[in-house]
């Protein structure tokens, strides 16, 4: 899969593309990350991208020009892919939605920065506004480098154990169960006694009902979009009758 992140600074993408995960994904040949430098289709010579607003307030804007040449750049030499922007009107990115975006084989991400990017561009190249919550940060990279880490493993080989993938948290809108490791007992508190027994089935009953009970603690709204059959109902309503 590839991803062309179009931004103002390109070393951001690029040191947290090449860490961990999306590192050996990208040297694997299992993902590829093209940061493109909006500000070298710059027209003048001091290759700023940003001018004032019309109609006056305070900050600077992207200029539509800049941010339309980096993306015909990219959609010269392959189909016009969907190209996201990562701004706080977009659709909030769920699990659900890197899903969908990871049967894309390319994705075009837009990085704001300023007080944001002139309506005009916006309205020819973007199909996509997605959010990653509600609140405001200095620009787009972070964010976009979020939803390609999101993305990237769900690809094919991009964990070492692809079943990792599957089985996580906001699976069928449950969150995920607690893990414990070595060593047994820890500041004396001892690892649950169902994971020590060898019996699958029923580490895997342990397992799916810490998730509901973890999901009804912590995010009760996921209940309600969640896969539940009627065990699993009448688990949530047993919880709800203990003193």
């Amino acid at each position: 899969m590839k991803f062309h992140v179009m931004t103002l600074f390109p070393e951001m993408i690029e040191n947290i593309a090449n860490t961990s995960i999306l590192g050996r994904a990208k040297a694997n040949n299992l993902i590829e990350v093209n940061a493109v430098n909006i500000r070298d289709f710059a027209f003048n010579k001091h290759k700023s991208v940003d001018d004032y607003p019309y109609g006056g307030g305070a900050g600077m804007l992207m200029q539509a020009e800049p941010v339309y040449q980096a993306y015909s750049h990219i959609v010269d030499s392959v189909p016009r892919p969907r190209c996201i922007f990562l701004s706080p009107i977009g659709k909030p990115f769920t699990q659900e939605l890197a899903e969908e975006f990871a049967r894309e084989e390319e994705l075009i991400l837009l990085c704001g920065h300023y007080e944001g990017i002139d309506e005009r561009v916006l309205e020819e190249i973007v199909t996509d506004y997605v959010s990653i919550g509600d609140f405001v940060v200095t620009g787009g990279e972070l964010p976009a480098m979020l939803l390609v880490d999101a993305i990237s493993r769900l690809k094919k080989g991009v964990l070492h154990n692809d079943s990792s993938a599957e089985f996580e948290s906001f699976q069928d809108n449950l969150l995920e169960y607690p893990h414990y490791s070595r060593p047994e007992v820890w500041h004396d508190k001892a690892v649950p006694e169902v994971l020590l027994s060898g019996h699958h089935a029923n580490v895997e009953k342990w397992r799916h009902e810490q998730s509901l009970i973890r999901t009804k603690k912590h995010r009760p709204d996921l209940l309600e979009k969640g896969a539940l059959d009627e065990k699993d109902r009448e688990f949530l309503r047993q919880l709800e009758e203990k003193p």
